[in-house]
């Protein structure tokens, strides 16, 4: 994958493998990032980012459901039940797990430090569950159709949106 991100399996561990069923799309990135970083690094860096800022403002104007960086830091620190057009559905001291206001999305993050001979690394994760809803008298539910034409730049914005987060907290690093 582009950008030094990789698709995976979730891990096992991940708030998200809830949604790891017939009726749902579920995905995961991850990506390496030098040192130690906390998950209210990432969360605040991956809300923080030019790319989801754009994101935030059309929320903002399409939905009424406007943010802002401050409220971004206070969801990292784990001291809030929403941010923008989504609700905390579980959060850990390493994982966050959202809802979208529709009930339809999910969004997780997730960060882990490993240590080892090349020093310490932290591992950022990004994944998505779209709930596809019940479909009358079918026993397999299908995705819709606008959902599988625009799948593709589902999983290209979600490329972009982890590796703008890893890029942030490295010009953090750096800084």
């Amino acid at each position: 994958m582009p950008f030094g991100i990789d698709t995976c399996e979730l891990p096992e561990q991940s708030l998200l493998r809830r949604y790891r069923r017939a009726d749902c799309h579920t995905d995961c990135y991850t990506t390496l990032l030098p040192g130690c970083r906390s998950q209210a690094e990432f969360v605040e860096a991956f809300y923080c980012t030019r790319l989801f800022r754009l994101e935030r403002w059309i929320l903002a104007h399409a939905v009424k459901r406007p943010s802002t960086d401050e409220q971004a830091r206070t969801l990292g620190a784990g001291l809030a039940t929403g941010f923008a057009a989504w609700k905390v559905e579980e959060q850990t001291d390493d994982q966050l797990l959202m809802c979208d206001y529709l009930q339809r999305t999910r969004s997780w993050l997730m960060s882990v430090c490993e240590s080892g001979s090349a020093g310490d690394r932290t591992r950022l994760y990004f994944g998505s569950a779209v709930v596809h809803p019940q479909q009358v008298g079918t026993a397999n539910p299908k995705a819709s159709w606008p959902f599988r034409l625009l799948l593709p730049v589902h999983k290209l914005y979600s490329v972009a949106l982890l590796w703008s987060a890893r890029s942030r907290l490295e010009k953090v690093l750096v800084g």
